[in-house]
């Protein structure tokens, strides 16, 4: 055989690879759980991935190769609070993101652009790159109008502006992943979308990091049960609803043996804090802020139970909540607002409690606690549930499928 025929069989053989960028603001990799379980699982299956994301703690380089995924990082200026932060923000970050995607471009390449929000504002980025024939796929983590009128509880111009924002996002869209039906339903009727161009990918916990530790009982602070919450400090997580639900289980149900532990950080976490120093709670209520995964899966494990206190609203009733199924992975038996979503993912792991009744909330809590038989089953229900449906093993596979159908059809 020749040297051109070598070449020439060789060049038959060769199969470009899959190429991926995907752009994230909400969080940096790999701290946003979902899109480094996407990110990780694509490379796995032989795609080249890309990320650009913000910077944030623990994860201040530039550059960062990291489980086969690279990894571009911008800075940020600020949190956003109030119209004319969000737009520094927001502007600063969509600058970074072009600025990124287009070193991404000029070097490694990318077939599909894959956006997740909030916020709806990458969509120009996705018009900008068809022009090069390139894909883009609308991941959608949350619905930014609810979360807009759950955190501030008012519509207006702002409101209206991310309404157009969001109908110009699925416009621009190719494809969409939603984390459940509900959004499915969502971007069918209210981004226009065609069904079959909607995926259903669902959070799902990774039950090769979410393991049971062993109990460390200095969490309970001395006190025989305790009550744990993972998750982001704000306004929309009703974590102002679990210190009444506190107050309510301590002065008028006389419980001074429950020890809460609320894990995490976000916007509101010193008006939490002191929330709960004004209530006269501190004894009962400790604030470790956002910590490692070791000492979170020992924290969960060492609770009795675990709360997801959302506020009902259009935002979490339509959401789902990755700290369930957490939750649901190690076992925990839950307590929750009766929320459409919620309760899909958990069902016979949780009980739910009127929406916004604080009492019922911790009469729901001392129902679990005061009845262990009851606590072993909801905590055996959940973890074969996750195990079984939920666990990101079984959403894997979708968001394979998914990719298939984006780079074939």
């Amino acid at each position: 055989m020749s040297e051109n025929e070598s070449i020439s069989a060789a060049e038959k053989n060769f199969v470009k690879p899959r190429r991926v960028l995907i752009i994230v603001e909400n969080l940096p990799v790999p701290f946003d759980r979902r899109v480094w379980a996407e990110a990780t699982a694509l490379v796995r299956h032989g795609y080249q991935v890309s990320v650009i994301c913000p910077k944030g703690k623990n994860a201040e380089a530039s550059y960062e190769f990291l489980a086969g995924v690279h990894i571009y990082r911008h800075p940020m200026p600020l949190e956003a609070r109030g119209a004319k932060a969000y737009l520094v923000e927001y502007g600063s970050a969509l600058f970074w993101e072009f600025l990124l995607s287009l070193k991404v471009f000029f070097t490694r390449g990318f077939d599909v652009l894959e956006a997740c929000n909030p916020p709806d504002l990458l969509f120009p980025l996705g018009l900008f790159y068809k022009l090069f024939g390139k894909r883009f796929v609308f991941d959608h983590h949350d619905i930014s109008p609810e979360l807009y009128e759950g955190k501030f509880n008012r519509r207006g111009l702002f409101w209206k502006l991310l309404v157009l924002f969001e109908k110009l996002t699925f416009r621009t869209a190719d494809f969409s992943i939603a984390t459940n039906e509900s959004y499915r339903r969502l971007a069918i009727a209210r981004g226009a979308m065609a069904p079959e161009r909607v995926f259903v990918v669902r959070n799902g916990p990774d039950l090769t990091r979410v393991t049971v530790q062993p109990a460390e009982p200095r969490w309970k602070n001395n006190r025989r049960f305790m009550v744990a919450y993972v998750g982001v400090i704000a306004q929309q997580e009703g974590l102002d609803l679990l210190l009444e639900t506190v107050a309510y289980l301590v002065r008028q149900r006389g419980r001074t043996d429950i020890q809460f532990v609320i894990v995490g950080s976000g916007p509101d976490q010193q008006s939490i804090v002191r929330l709960a120093q004004e209530a006269g709670l501190s004894d009962y209520v400790s604030f470790p802020g956002r910590v490692d995964d070791p000492t979170l899966l020992t924290i969960l494990s060492t609770a009795d139970l675990c709360v997801n206190p959302d506020r009902p609203n259009a935002m979490n009733d339509q959401s789902t909540m990755i700290k369930i199924m957490e939750y649901m992975a190690l076992g925990k038996p839950i307590v929750q607002y009766d929320l459409t979503e919620g309760r899909f993912s958990a069902q016979q792991a949780a009980l739910y409690a009127r929406k916004c009744d604080t009492a019922d909330f911790g009469d729901k809590i001392l129902t679990i606690l005061d009845e262990p038989a009851l606590a072993r089953r909801m905590g055996a229900f959940g973890l074969e549930r996750v195990r079984t449906t939920l666990a990101w093993e079984h959403q894997e596979k979708k968001l394979l499928a998914a990719y298939e159908e984006i780079f074939t059809s």
